[in-house]
């Protein structure tokens, strides 16, 4: 089997999104690649290696052919950073009776009961005071260690609590940090993360920070075959598109690897794959290989896109959520996803190439389409895919628990999803 300790190192330090951006920069760089920004004339040359970080959270990542020529066009992956968790909201500190908790909102869809009586702790990045006002200076910060957890009411205290019980947002899900001696003691959350960051409270100014389980990776099974981990969805997807990247190369045309964030909110932010970003950078790099006018549209429409993300796999506890013709079994390799509805960006001539692209190589897949009284969510590859109108597929590794705070996949698929994202880029 493949050695996944790269994927469980991901698994572990991609505790934000902007730590997710940050680990695939760090791969990227120890293969020589060349950071760009938005702000400044680019100067990419065939057979070059570079990437853009855009707001800390979102990263694209390009290669271009040696014998690259104009009209080649793109081969595009898109995966995402962002997973469902808790966000930390501004003042946050909340006094009960002795205990300090933390005022935080949802982000995404998360299944919440998952996440009560475990180890949570907390990551991002913080906006502090600079001399230059338009230029505060940010930095990182992840506690990596067990700070916190929601418990659940006793069972004695709630009876019913077996038959399902709902948990209120707001007053449910506060995780209680530190015991409070003095309750006048209004700031303690703040002071603790100016102490991680050594720092004072009145130097930061704002701060996006998540709480997130602390729970490792594991393999599971009687041969290992199965994996359970915090952020399968959707960082089994960076992880391929990161080793497709980096391990594969083209003489011709431009291999993009592109990672975004917000997807669990819609993708309609200025770091989503729903924004013009993606589409300007794809513009740039054509221009700085000379290309202009009616070249750039023809390059453009000369690609194709991925959109990998994660597929549910049959729950064989509850095999009726499924379709009653494509049920995916974990193992059995990757899944290409399809609806009539476009939730999923997927057409019968890209879902072709993929088919090809996986006989030829001898890549197992599967197809998963939700129950017709059943619609499933969306990803970023439709939401792209109106700014980029090319062909698209929309696939990704099945899993089971999605959205929990634990997920739950095999391990085969991990490898077929790899060795696909490896034959499109290298094909």
């Amino acid at each position: 089997m493949t050695d996944l300790k790269n994927l469980f190192d991901l698994l572990s330090r991609g505790v934000s999104s902007c730590h997710v951006a940050a680990w695939v920069k760090e791969q990227l760089k120890e293969q020589g690649f060349k950071e760009l920004s938005m702000g400044e004339t680019w100067h990419a040359e065939k057979g070059g290696k570079y990437y853009i970080s855009h707001h800390d959270s979102t990263l694209i990542a390009f290669t271009l052919g040696e014998d690259y020529q104009p009209g080649d066009g793109f081969r595009l992956g898109a995966a995402h950073t962002d997973f469902p968790c808790f966000k930390i909201k501004p003042r946050p500190e909340v006094g009960v009776k002795g205990y300090g908790k933390l005022n935080v909102e949802t982000y995404g869809g998360g299944i919440w009961n998952t996440w009560m009586d475990r180890p949570l702790s907390v990551a991002g990045r913080v906006a502090l005071k600079s001399k230059d006002v338009f230029a505060p200076k940010m930095a990182y910060v992840n506690f990596n260690r067990p700070l916190m957890t929601i418990p659940n009411l006793a069972i004695h205290m709630n009876r019913e609590i077996n038959k399902g019980i709902e948990l209120n947002k707001q007053t449910d899900l506060q995780p209680i940090l530190q015991y409070l001696k003095d309750e006048k003691d209004s700031r303690f959350f703040m002071k603790l993360l100016a102490e991680e960051l050594s720092t004072e409270p009145e130097e930061i100014l704002d701060y996006e920070l998540t709480v997130y389980c602390v729970d490792s990776p594991c393999f599971l099974g009687s041969k290992e075959e199965y994996i359970s981990s915090p952020r399968l969805d959707d960082l089994t997807s960076v992880y391929a598109l990161t080793e497709g990247i980096l391990k594969t190369g083209r003489k011709r045309g431009i291999n993009v690897a592109a990672c975004f964030d917000h997807e669990e909110i819609g993708s309609r932010t200025k770091q989503g794959g729903a924004s013009l970003f993606f589409r300007d950078v794809l513009t740039r790099i054509l221009k700085s290989l000379g290309e202009e006018g009616e070249d750039l549209s023809k390059s453009i429409y000369h690609s194709m896109l991925l959109s990998v993300d994660v597929a549910h796999g049959m729950h064989p506890n509850q095999p009726g959520k499924m379709d009653i013709t494509n049920q995916p079994v974990l193992n059995e390799g990757f899944c290409i996803k399809e609806s009539s509805a476009q939730s999923y960006a997927t057409d019968c001539e890209a879902v072709a190439v993929v088919q090809q692209i996986c006989e030829r190589e001898h890549i197992p897949y599967q197809k998963f389409v939700n129950r017709s009284d059943l619609p499933g969510g969306s990803t970023l590859g439709a939401m792209a895919s109106s700014l980029l109108p090319i062909p698209a597929v929309d696939m990704g590794v099945p899993i089971l628990a999605m959205h929990s705070a634990r997920e739950f996949m095999g391990r085969m698929d991990m490898e077929s999803l790899i060795k696909c994202m490896k034959s499109y880029y290298q094909l």
